[in-house]
């Protein structure tokens, strides 16, 4: 069974603070959209930290009221969510 999760890089508060917090809808938005992003990779990657090809990069998921960046590290079964832009509004 595999343990694939999402986390935020460096933390929350970093990622979703910053001097204009993020709405917490949007928060929301992003961490549902997360959970969806890493149970894809669980079922691309069954055994994830076998893995041994190129990483896709960081990758832009966009949601209601803005978008997020992510980095899929299949070795680590993780992804995590690195900057949060909700739109002006």
């Amino acid at each position: 069974m595999s343990d694939w999760r999402w986390e935020y890089d460096p933390d929350e508060t970093h990622v979703t603070g910053g001097p204009t917090p993020a709405p917490p809808a949007f928060v929301a938005e992003v961490e549902k959209r997360a959970d969806e992003i890493a149970r894809a990779a669980e079922a691309l990657h069954l055994d994830g930290t076998r893995y041994q090809g190129a990483g896709e990069g960081v990758q832009t998921a966009y949601v209601s009221g803005g978008m997020f960046l992510y980095l899929t590290i299949v070795r680590h079964e993780c992804v995590y969510i690195l900057q949060v832009t909700p739109w002006p509004g």
